[in-house]
Formats: structure tokens, sequence, C-alpha cells
């Protein structure tokens, strides 16, 4: 499914049977070229899915407390037919309760839905209750490339059996700072050269078990205090904030990683706002060739709401470029999904990006983006 799934979502399987609709295929070039006759086409001008409905599917927001499908908080965020839902340490107890948990989402969503979990192992890992106790990224950054992707296929085929099929990881941010920093043991190595073939090793073991792989935190933030606890600032040079992105970043496209989660840092290279809202940011991504869908950091933290709304954010951040807005309080979903189809109605945001985000999501879904969009 999803990264790996992608290319195969679009081709079918060969066989020298005959096929399985019993229309035969073209006997010669000539006529598999042939156009159709007129009187067997018709035009139909693209519909598009109703714009609530395109605006709830670049979200993906949090349960609370939630451990059953069925608790009001669950089933009410399932309802919305959001982009995806993000499960944390609290909605977990043991695996079977997991299953049903997420089976029981995607029961009640309308549409497909991304399960995610933040599952980087080390000291941020929500599924430990099932996975026990797990290397940080700095211990597992030690061994080869090859353990570390064996060790991240392991990995992933237990969140494949349990119903993931996203997780938030790995970081791609270097830090040999202390180990209890904000990045600190969560980064594969102290410098970008180093971490980056090392994230890319841990993607590609993930999606390996047919697992989407996020890497984070673009374009880098190791070594900076936490964005979780207010505004952080980094002061560093356009030249080397793109020369550590791609050394860092760019093994881990290469890995064909699906989502890439941006920083809530603002890099004044760049702009005034932090990298999630800053456009400049998404262009720098995009200049260094990746194509999949770009996926805010929680947008719940202080770095953004001292300063913005959840709605507010959430159109700064469609604005920008972002395809996927990620927030754990799920009662705002709503509200999120409102503010966006507002921002449309009245000009402060492009239709034509919101289909764009949409089209990625659903992409990356594994699902065809024409379905829901008109591109």
């Amino acid at each position: 499914m999803l990264v790996l799934a992608l290319a195969g979502a679009a081709c079918g399987g060969s066989s020298d049977g005959p096929p399985a609709n019993g229309v035969a295929a073209p006997t010669s070039i000539v006529e598999a070229a042939a156009p159709p006759s007129s009187s067997s086409t018709t035009t139909r001008p693209c519909q598009p899915a109703p714009l609530q409905d395109r605006a709830a599917t670049v979200l993906a927001v949090g349960i609370h407390n939630a451990t059953a499908a069925e608790a009001p908080v669950a089933a009410s965020v399932a309802s919305l037919g959001l982009g995806g839902v993000l499960l944390l340490g609290t909605n977990i107890v043991h695996a079977d309760q997991a299953r049903a948990l997420i089976a029981g989402l995607r029961e009640r969503s309308p549409r497909g839905l991304l399960v995610a979990v933040d599952e980087e192992g080390g000291r941020v890992s929500r599924l430990r209750p099932i996975l026990g106790r797990t290397p940080s990224a700095r211990t597992l950054g030690q061994r080869a490339l090859a353990d570390i992707a064996t060790v991240a296929a392991e990995r992933g085929g237990v969140l494949r059996d349990l119903g993931f099929d996203l997780v938030l990881a790995p970081v791609v941010d270097a830090d040999g700072g202390p180990a209890g920093g904000a990045v600190g043991d969560r980064a594969f190595g102290t410098t970008p050269a180093e971490a980056g073939p090392r994230a890319a090793a841990f993607a590609e073991g993930v999606q390996r078990a047919g697992v989407a792989a996020t890497a984070k935190h673009f374009p880098g933030q190791g070594g900076l205090p936490d964005s979780h606890d207010g505004q952080v600032i980094s002061e560093t040079p356009l030249a080397r904030l793109r020369a550590d992105a791609i050394a860092a970043f760019g093994p881990v496209f290469d890995a064909g990683v699906g989502a890439v989660m941006m920083s809530h840092v603002t890099y004044r290279a760049l702009g005034p706002l932090p990298a999630s809202l800053e456009p400049a940011a998404y262009e720098l991504l995009r200049s260094l060739g990746f194509g999949g869908v770009a996926i805010t950091d929680a947008v719940g933290m202080e770095a953004i709401v001292e300063q913005w709304s959840l709605p507010e954010a959430t159109v700064l951040a469609l604005n920008a470029g972002a395809d996927l807005v990620l927030a754990t309080p799920g009662d705002k979903a709503a509200a999120m999904r409102d503010g966006l189809v507002a921002a449309v109605a009245d000009g402060r945001l492009p239709e034509s990006r919101l289909d764009e985000a949409a089209g990625r999501v659903l992409a990356l879904r594994g699902e065809d983006p024409a379905a829901m969009v008109c591109r």
C-alpha cells in the first residue's frame, strides 16, 4: 500500500489467458491505436467532490484518549471523511485492541483513511505496550545500514499487521548534543551527511514492510530548542540550510519516502514564518525533487497556537504548500475543515491549491486523485 503500492496501483498484472471481462485484446498495433468511434464516446465534464469533502481530505487529527472506535470523539472524527487519523500512546493498550480500533475507524469513515502513528523508537514510541523497549535512532545509527533496514522492516511488519499504513518516522535531523534534547538521541547521526543515509535505510526498511515513511523535520532542526514550547528561530544562512537539507534529506528522497514533515522552526533565511507555514520552505522542498505529501508538524504546538488559531494555521499551511495538516485535538477537525472551505469561498485559498494537496493525499492512500479532484 501507499508509497510501495503507488506504482503498482496503476498497473494490472498480465496473463496469457483471455481477459477476465471477456473483451478481446487488440490483435495489432494498428487496432490498438485506432480511435474509438464517435458513437461510443461521450464527453463528460469532470465533477469534483464537494468542496467540504476535499477540504476534509487534507486534514489528519488525533482522537484524544479514545481506545475504541465507538468512543464519541473517535466516531465523530472518523465520520468526517478526513485524510487521516493519528494514534498516540493514549490510544494503544494492546495489539488486539489496536487492531479493533483501527478497523473500526476505517469502517466508520465514508472514504479511505490513512492511519498514522508517531513511532520512531527509543523515547518516542507510541506502541511500547506492543513493541516493548526499542533502541533510539542514535543507538540504531551505530549499526550497519543493512541492519538498520532490517530492524525497520521488522518494526514495519508489526505496524502493518496492526493496520497502520503511515509512520511519522524517521527523524532526518542531525544532532550530536545531549540525548534528551528536542532532537537529541532521536537523530541517526551528528552531521547531515551521517544522518541522511541512516535515516534512508530506516525508511527503506519500513516501506519494504508496506508502511509509508515520513521524513522529518524539514529542512532540519537538530540542535535547536523544542517548538512544542514556543517560537524557535534559526539564523542559519540559506546556502548552509540548503546544503544541509540536500545532505540529510537527499538520500531519503532517493529511497522513495512518501511523506515529509515540515518543521515549525522559523528560518530567517527562508522568511518570517515557521517553515510549516512559510512558502519558501515548501519551494525549497520541491526544488530538491520531492513530489510526495508535505505534512505539517502538529499545528497545536505553542510555536503555532501562540500566534494563530488552528483554522487560521490550516489555511496558512495550505496556502504555503502543505498537503496534509496535522493536529492532535480531534474536536477541532470540523472547524479546520470549515476554515478551508471559507478560505476558498472568499478567495484567500486558491481552489487549485486545495485540489493539488487533496490529490497528493489520495495518491499516498493508493487512490486515484481523479475520483475527487479535477486537474
